[in-house]
């Protein structure tokens, strides 16, 4: 096997590979012998035909399988001997291959850069925390209760109002024609809520149980269902019964309906919970502060290759939310090649931080433990109260889903790691200062609701 390199520009590395025609026919021939002890030819026992009647019959297809071996073995070598790293799986282009001569590819590939890691001890973060406000325990029991509320059948024959629930039969049609999904019976409507089409709660206000109500509604331009957006529709309703929301009494009584000792208790874990929230939205700000300092601190080409697979996946993410209309405000007002230069510039960033960590992982002989991924699947479990078991029983039965938990967990021990050996001060700040991400050029933050969050889970 003969080398010559072709070019060596930064990263990006090309080289030509020649066999020579002479050991490549040596390698046909081998194969031949090998496949020949298990052959039959008409006329011979297996084994027992002879080798130029073999190679006449089998050499055609022996040649693709033989030429696919050679030159998985030659890049092996290649980056091997060059100590190369590539960073995506080596390009082969073929450029000469024929019976008798000699065996000619070219091999491309981005070079994973050498990346010298600092020590961490000079690297100053800020780890921001806020103080859990009373009223924010306050809200979440309100919510808590408003969520658990019950509803009792009006007896008297009086219009109903905002707030009452309607139970409703309804037919939907468009020009006449019933649609698929637009017929329900016996469903509770709490008029107010918006859970229906703009306007159509407000036109059963003042009716009474036992109503026959055409519903004028017309629906939302970006309406899930494309082929109702935009049309007018009319839902033939009938209005079954009458229910008006009784008020829940926060006392311990409700707090033992769930599952706690009194409400002081259920105050206090409710009060834990959203204590987690904050530190969540803590570990966040101070992963984003000391993403942000890395970036700054360090300077190394990174393999194209990797940049465009990061690009288009961001664009393909853009494009989907777009085709479902599921935009950020922030995206929806910008040019869209303005958008695409700023997705570039993440692209960018997320190759260079990802191969920054994985170095210094792998400097800091940083490992992933069954309890690591055991605490991973918990934390999952934790985002479905009620169906812990159900998350659990998937992770046990999908073994790919865990292996997809490996690569968030090391890179959070990585983080665990360079932050241990940094110097660290705590910050009091307000809960608006906790919760305000700047979504720049860095990874958009997650923002929701403490005091709703920590209600749904005591939920």
């Amino acid at each position: 096997m003969n080398v010559t390199e072709l070019k060596s520009e930064g990263l990006k590395k090309s080289y030509k590979i020649t066999v020579s025609a002479e050991d490549f026919a040596k390698k046909v021939d081998e194969k031949i012998t090998k496949i020949s002890k298990s052959v039959k030819l008409p006329g011979f026992r297996a084994g027992k035909a002879p080798f130029s009647m073999l190679k006449a019959k089998y050499k055609d297809s022996v040649m693709g399988e033989v030429l696919e071996e050679v030159v998985s073995a030659a890049t092996a070598d290649l980056v091997k001997d060059k100590k190369l790293r590539p960073a995506m799986q080596p390009e082969v282009k073929i450029t000469s291959f024929a019976d008798g001569k000699d065996v000619e590819f070219e091999v491309s590939l981005d070079n994973l850069p050498e990346i010298k890691v600092n020590d961490f001890s000079g690297l100053s973060l800020e780890k921001y925390m806020a103080e859990v406000p009373a009223e924010e325990v306050e809200k979440a029991l309100k919510y808590l209760a408003q969520s658990r509320r019950e509803t009792a059948k009006v007896e008297e024959a009086r219009a109903a109002k905002k707030g009452d629930t309607v139970v409703i039969d309804f037919v939907g049609s468009v020009d006449g024609v019933e649609f698929q999904g637009g017929k329900g019976n016996a469903y509770p409507l709490e008029l107010g809520s918006g859970s229906f089409i703009p306007g159509f709660e407000d036109q059963l206000i003042g009716k009474k149980a036992g109503d026959k109500v055409d519903v004028n509604v017309t629906f939302p331009e970006n309406y899930h269902a494309k082929d109702l957006a935009g049309k007018a529709a009319v839902f033939a309703v009938e209005i079954k019964e009458l229910r008006e929301t009784k008020e829940t009494v926060l006392d311990d009584e409700f707090a033992k309906s769930l599952g706690e000792k009194d409400l002081a208790s259920l105050k206090e874990v409710i009060k834990n919970r959203i204590h987690e929230d904050y530190e969540n939205a803590s570990r966040m700000k101070l992963k984003r502060q000391l993403l942000d300092a890395l970036d700054k601190e360090y300077s190394f080409e990174v393999p194209q290759s990797l940049v465009d697979a990061e690009y288009k996946s961001i664009v393909d993410q853009y494009e989907q939310a777009k085709k479902y209309n599921q935009l950020d405000e922030s995206e929806k007002n910008k040019k869209e090649e303005d958008l695409l230069a700023e997705y570039k510039n993440i692209a960018v960033r997320r190759v260079k931080l990802g191969l920054l960590l994985s170095e210094i992982g792998q400097q800091a002989k940083v490992t992933i433990t069954p309890e690591d991924i055991n605490k991973a699947i918990a934390n999952e479990a934790k985002k479905y109260p009620g169906q812990e078991k159900a998350v659990f029983d998937f992770y046990i039965k999908n073994k790919q889903a865990v292996e997809n938990l490996k690569a968030p967990v090391f890179e959070e021990k990585i983080i665990d790691h360079i932050i241990s050996n940094s110097k660290v001060a705590d910050k009091v700040i307000s809960v608006e200062e906790l919760y305000n991400f700047d979504e720049g050029k860095a990874e958009k933050a997650e923002k929701k609701p403490a005091a709703k969050k920590a209600a749904k889970k005591s939920a």
